[in-house]
């Protein structure tokens, strides 16, 4: 076939490729989600509305909007009160101290600024508990396939310490007056490296 005068010269771009991968980690992803709702609804629900998906009611829907509030991932940080507040950001606190600080994170410089109370900047912990969301769906392959991390590090990781890091960023004023103190690096939590056992 690729010898046949008939058909056009036709190259694939390479990063074709890369939006078929990511497209097969969204399917992956959702599929892993639809199962998942499935069992929750104890398997006979699940087959019910896979034979009536064509008559959608006003209750159906409602109970379809009632199942979305419970299955609803966390939310944002910044919109949660204490002790919620409280809670996610102990968490938070966890995995940047014990995965995100010493895997990614080299000595601070001028050129790449870091505080060690870096939870004390409330943008700070804005874009890293996104950056954290984003880590926890992206690193489990029964969600997002194979490529998930690759995603992660490209849309989430380097995006997030472009804005952190920089000498204008939030941390700017972190090696000068009231947050002049010596730079450290934690040690690795090793709970953060583990999911929870279910």
């Amino acid at each position: 076939m690729a010898d046949d005068p008939d058909l056009p010269d036709f190259e694939v771009p390479v990063g074709l490729f890369q939006d078929l991968e990511d497209l097969k980690a969204e399917v992956a992803r959702l599929s892993a989600q639809l199962k998942a709702l499935k069992e929750g609804a104890g398997g006979g629900a699940g087959e019910a509305l896979a034979d009536d998906a064509g008559e959608e009611t006003e209750e159906g829907e409602e109970g379809a909007a009632e199942d979305e509030d419970e299955a609803q991932f966390p939310p944002f940080i910044l919109l949660l009160d204490p002790p919620e507040y409280d809670d996610e950001l102990r968490a938070l606190i966890e995995w940047v101290e014990g995965v995100l600080v010493p895997g990614y994170l080299a000595e601070p410089s001028s050129d790449a600024r870091w505080c060690h109370l870096w939870f004390e900047h409330p943008v700070a912990i804005a874009r890293l508990h996104a950056l954290w969301l984003a880590w926890q769906e992206l690193t489990d392959p029964a969600t997002c396939g194979y490529t998930g991390p690759s995603v992660w590090h490209r849309d989430h990781l380097d995006p997030c310490l472009a804005q952190l890091r920089p000498s204008s960023g939030p941390f700017a004023g972190c090696t000068k007056g009231e947050h002049q103190v010596a730079h450290r690096m934690p040690g690795i939590v090793p709970s953060a490296w583990s999911r929870p056992e279910e």
